[in-house]
């Protein structure tokens, strides 16, 4: 109550001790929101557990000091803070920003709603110590959060995250600052300008390969900003590459913190999502549909089937069509390059048919683990290495086209997924009719990607225990035999001659890896950011029928016995 200035927030948990509600405090105040994934991310509420003003300023002091120890010139360099439509976002960004302008650090706010991936363009553009963006990306609407990214334009790893955590912790009690009276120094710029110019021109001359050809296009897109910040960005980068104004799906182009026409704002979430972006093509007889989540940074498409049905394309089908679009491309503009030079690069859970590609077409390909704050500082490596650095994705809707910025961005993914749509319309194929080919030089490839929401984090932590049965797992799961078992939560790896993996291992997060002996791997996980139990199970081979139907039943035997979704009380998602 010292600490927290907000008349509302001080209300909240006022009401909560005159009505003794003792469960609530002890969840609300006796733990602190994790400094985990790039961040925080949680429900707007009162208390050290939640989202709100109080929260927002211990972590921005203490990534200021920890900013202040280990940056050189750390004022002049400055900050980045940009912000999307939720409630709230706007107030964090400024309590933020004003927190370092205290220490005389330069602020670089984006003064309108920010896509995400233009907060880390401009770290990089600026030569920024950090970047902050407060944001929940795709979460209910109760929920914000604030995602950090180091000098390097990528979302800050270890050791830099629990340095930050532990600045945090040191620094608990609210700086006395005048928190309005430090937003009209000048030390607060702006760089909407800087971003309306340097960003377009970047996406332009690094992933358009067709304007003069987008310019003639006679295709109509459709697209929705899932009540988030899209619509301008959006709309300028189909401009930049020269393709057609998109038709908006009017009910969700406007950014609504309130998300009113879905229940869930991610457009990863399938039909649901997509009913009225649907309807809106069918009313103008469009067959495709480009989706961005209400942060921008992820990217969802569907398109119209000869029979009238919606087909929404999965994140692993776009990603091997734009890695392989971005790769052929490239190579066209610069024949004489080395394939080996070139770099393509996927998570862990993300479809193995990438590599397949890569293999075949004889490029750098690397795995990295879930998220982009591995992706992105892996793609830096490669980068500084001298290698052509071109793309990489994960099947959650992310995708990174480019060096552009070094984390997923659904605006310029949008501009080139209508670039390379166009393209193939203009040779008579849909792009169902283009996967359909890259199957035939790559392989075929099914996945199943799914959930369970697990809201107790003790029933998540018994399933997980119980897989592992004190080091001795399963063999089989039902009647498919297991080759073997990769445990990035343990660190083992029966594949390898020690016995260690080699990706990088984390105890704070469950993530297990079964690959069965008819090929098929499957990956077992927490969320770091929601109360999921995900799980990836892919299968490749000649016979599709053959493939979907082995991978159904593997998908099921390991729901059955891994998961036991009824005895541990799990719920599936509504859609």
């Amino acid at each position: 109550m010292k600490w927290d200035k907000n008349p509302k927030n001080r209300k909240e948990i006022e009401d909560l001790v005159s009505s003794g509600n003792e469960k609530e405090l002890t969840k609300r105040l006796a733990e602190r929101i994790q400094f985990g994934t790039a961040g925080l991310r949680g429900p707007m509420q009162a208390g050290f557990a939640c989202m709100n003003d109080l929260t927002v300023i211990q972590a921005s002091q203490g990534l200021c000091v920890y900013m202040e120890k280990n940056v050189e010139n750390v004022k002049n360099k400055g900050i980045v803070i940009g912000f999307d439509g939720r409630h709230n976002s706007k107030t964090f960004a400024e309590l933020a920003a004003a927190t370092f302008i205290s220490k005389g650090i330069v602020v670089y706010k984006i003064s309108q709603l920010s896509a995400t991936p233009l907060v880390p363009f401009v770290v990089t553009l600026k030569g920024c110590a950090a970047g902050i963006m407060v944001t929940a990306s795709h979460n209910p609407k109760d929920d914000n959060g604030y995602k950090v990214y180091w000098s390097n334009g990528a979302q800050i790893v270890s050791p830099i995250d629990s340095g930050v955590a532990k600045c945090i912790n040191e620094n608990l009690e609210p700086w006395n600052i005048d928190y309005s009276a430090l937003l009209k120094t000048p030390l607060l710029k702006d760089p909407t300008d800087d971003i309306n110019v340097h960003y377009f021109k970047a996406i332009l001359e690094k992933c358009c390969y067709h304007r003069e050809e987008n310019k003639k296009s006679k295709m109509d897109i459709v697209f929705t900003a899932m009540h988030g910040v899209g619509k301008h960005w959006v709309a300028r980068a189909f401009e930049t590459f020269g393709l057609p104004p998109y038709i908006p799906v009017k009910e969700q182009i406007e950014a609504d913190p309130d998300f009113p026409t879905v229940a869930f704002p991610n457009p990863e979430e399938g039909k649901g999502a997509l009913l009225l972006a649907m309807k809106t093509a069918d009313a103008h007889n469009v067959r495709l549909i480009i989706a961005n989540d209400p942060d921008s940074d992820r990217l969802a498409v569907a398109e119209k089937l000869p029979n009238g049905e919606w087909k929404i394309f999965t994140g692993n089908e776009i990603g091997i069509l734009l890695g392989h679009w971005v790769w052929t491309q490239y190579k066209t503009k610069h024949p004489k390059v080395e394939p080996e030079n070139c770099v393509v690069l996927n998570s862990t859970v993300s479809s193995k048919m990438l590599k397949a590609m890569a293999d075949k077409e004889g490029l750098t390909y690397e795995e990295t683990l879930t998220g982009f704050k591995w992706l992105g500082n892996k793609a830096e490596e490669f980068i500084k290495a001298g290698k052509h650095f071109l793309f990489a994705f994960e099947e959650a809707i992310g995708f990174m086209v480019s060096d552009v910025c070094l984390d997923k961005d659904g605006v310029r993914g949008a501009a080139v997924f209508g670039e390379m749509a166009n393209f193939y319309n203009n040779k008579g194929l849909t792009i169902v009719d283009q996967l359909n080919e890259l199957y035939k030089k790559y392989g075929y490839f099914a996945t199943k990607n799914r959930y369970f929401f697990c809201y107790d984090p003790k029933v998540m932590e018994a399933i997980f225990k119980e897989i592992r049965n004190g080091g001795k797992y399963c063999e089989s799961v039902g009647s498919f035999k297991i080759k073997d078992i990769r445990d990035l939560t343990t660190g083992y790896d029966s594949s390898r001659p020690d016995k260690k993996p080699v990706l990088p291992v984390s105890s704070s997060t469950h993530m297990i890896t079964f690959t069965f002996e008819n090929g098929t791997v499957g990956t077992l996980r927490g969320s770091g950011t929601e109360p999921k139990l995900k799980y990836y199970v892919e299968l490749g081979g000649e016979n599709p029928d053959l493939v979907k139907k082995t991978l159904d039943d593997v998908v099921d035997a390991m729901i059955q016995q891994l998961l036991q979704p009824t005895k541990n009380g799990l719920l599936p998602p509504k859609d």
